[in-house]
């Protein structure tokens, strides 16, 4: 199994061990012991960066570990590797603002059922509870900006290996994704649209 050094830590650099490097199609797939790349899934994208001189191009979770797929092979034993740091802050920003939405969402009595945090592309669905209330783009805007002018602390926990993510006292998701230390780090969020169809409500936004 594969270590998510990324649930504990926001490294952006990391000397890692290399356990086997195997030819893919026109590239190459890298198993490591423990790794600082966030694979595709939870709604975010793949880490790219570097391992030595080699370009990680796509990170993707197989069974219990995380492969690496990189355009020129890397040896056994330890390298250095870097994150394409652009692409993870991006990524990491996203996905923070769209719990912070979800947030929003449930406080108004709606639960989040899916969350897509590409950049473009940012989504959150939810379903209506029973104490539903109306939800609109301005209420949900105007919430999340407080949170954030409130520079909010990341919170984590990690038992039995489910990891949880809140910040401040919002109430915490099960997720597997990276996130920004504190909310200011996201910077302004913008609610898009809303839209609802078939008893399910997605909330679009995008980061300025």
């Amino acid at each position: 199994m594969t270590q998510r050094l990324f649930f504990t830590h926001d490294h952006l650099t990391a000397k890692l061990e290399v356990l086997d490097c195997v030819p893919h199609e026109d590239h190459f797939a890298v198993t490591l012991q423990s790794t600082i790349f966030h694979p595709q899934g939870g709604g975010q994208p793949f880490d790219t960066g570097w391992l030595g001189d080699s370009h990680v191009l796509k990170v993707t979770q197989e069974a219990d570990r995380i492969v690496h797929y990189v355009s020129q092979p890397v040896r056994p034993g330890l390298i250095q590797a870097r994150l394409d740091e652009p692409r993870r802050t991006l990524n990491t920003r996203l996905h923070s603002a769209g719990h912070l939405i979800g947030n929003a969402g449930q406080s108004l009595g709606w639960m989040p059922t899916k969350a897509h945090h590409w950049p473009g592309e940012g989504k959150i669905t939810f379903i209506r509870g029973e104490s539903a209330q109306v939800m609109d783009a301005q209420a949900i805007q105007h919430q999340v900006n407080q949170w954030i002018a409130a520079d909010l602390p990341r919170q984590l926990t990690l038992k039995e290996g489910v990891r949880e993510v809140g910040f401040g006292n919002l109430p915490p998701y099960a997720c597997g994704g990276t996130h920004v230390q504190t909310l200011r780090e996201v910077g302004q969020v913008t609610i898009l649209a809303l839209s609802e169809k078939k008893g399910a409500l997605s909330v679009r936004y995008t980061l300025d």
